[in-house]
C-alpha cells in the first residue's frame, strides 16, 4: 500500500494557473501508474489525467487537453498536475491515485490507493 498526500490547491481566478503535487510514501519500491481525478460539488468523481510508471504514456480527459499537464519524478516519489487557463468548471476537489501496475488507466476502478484530496476553486 502507498500513502498519497496532495498539495497545491487553492483559489484562483479564471485564466490562472495552479500546480498540484502528490507525494507518495510507504511501498514506493513498487512500480505504480498514477492518476488525477476530481469531484465537483454534487457530481461524481471523474478522471482528469493519468501517467504510466515510466512517464512515457499520458492521457487526459478531453476537457483539460491542452491546458493540463501531468508529470512525475520517480526519484522523489511524486506526481504533479500543472493546470493552466483554468475555468470555473475546473472547480473541484482533486485526488491523486496510484495503480499497482506500470500501465496508465483512465478508470477509477483500476486505482487502489487514494489521497485525501486538495480543493481547487476557480472564480469567474
Amino acid at each position: 500500500q502507498v500513502q498519497l498526500v496532495e498539495s497545491g490547491g487553492g483559489l484562483v481566478q479564471a485564466g490562472g494557473s495552479l500546480r498540484l503535487s502528490c507525494l507518495a510514501s510507504g511501498r514506493t519500491d513498487s512500480k505504480y501508474a498514477m492518476g488525477w481525478f476530481r469531484q465537483a460539488p454534487g457530481k461524481e468523481r471523474e478522471f482528469v489525467a493519468t501517467i504510466s510508471w515510466s512517464g512515457s504514456v499520458t492521457d487526459y480527459t478531453n476537457s483539460v487537453k491542452g491546458r493540463f499537464t501531468i508529470s512525475r519524478d520517480n526519484a522523489r516519489n511524486s506526481v504533479s498536475l500543472q493546470m493552466s487557463s483554468l475555468k470555473p468548471e475546473d472547480t473541484a476537489v482533486y485526488y491523486c491515485a496510484a495503480r499497482r501496475t506500470i500501465y496508465a488507466s483512465t478508470q477509477i476502478r483500476d486505482y487502489s490507493d487514494w489521497g485525501q484530496g486538495t480543493r481547487v476553486t476557480v472564480s469567474s
